[in-house]
């Protein structure tokens, strides 16, 4: 939304300013370009199907650029897509380009969204058990005295 905004105020200015003042409109481009939000080649891809696949999702990222890895994220059980997946290019550059043009796009019949991937925050450390020890490592003691039943 802001991309967007910012772009219809560089065109406003630029069409608004008369021909002999042309150059000011590389400028106005070159300073947008500097605002990017990209810091990283890695994008984060949400929205996919359930049956895209990493080769699903690299054919349609390979026209930017090269991708260097394509990982769609899968449940363990079942082996299908979660819906979200990570893209990541050899310049921020082609990964820029590769989210301008497909951020709102189909793929495998539903609408991804491209952003840029967030570094993966450290988890907390478990809670500490507080009814004694484990007896092995995920199992706690039932201290129940009597029937429960």
């Amino acid at each position: 939304m802001a991309i967007a905004s910012g772009f219809r105020r560089i065109l406003s200015l630029a069409s608004s300013t008369n021909s002999s003042s042309s150059s000011i409109r590389p400028c106005l481009l070159a300073s947008t370009r500097l605002h990017s939000t990209l810091t990283s080649p890695k994008l984060f891809i949400s929205g996919l199907s359930r049956t895209t696949n990493d080769e699903a999702l690299n054919n349609a990222f390979s026209q930017f650029g090269k991708p260097v890895e394509v990982k769609v994220i899968t449940d363990r059980a079942t082996g299908r897509s979660k819906g979200f997946g990570f893209v990541t290019y050899e310049t921020i550059e082609e990964a820029e380009k590769a989210r301008q043009e497909m951020s709102g796009k189909f793929l495998d019949g539903w609408v991804i969204f491209v952003d840029p991937a967030k570094p993966r925050e450290p988890r907390p450390p478990p809670p500490a058990q507080s009814q004694g020890q484990p007896s092995q490592p995920g199992y706690t003691v039932n201290r129940t005295i009597g029937w429960c039943g």
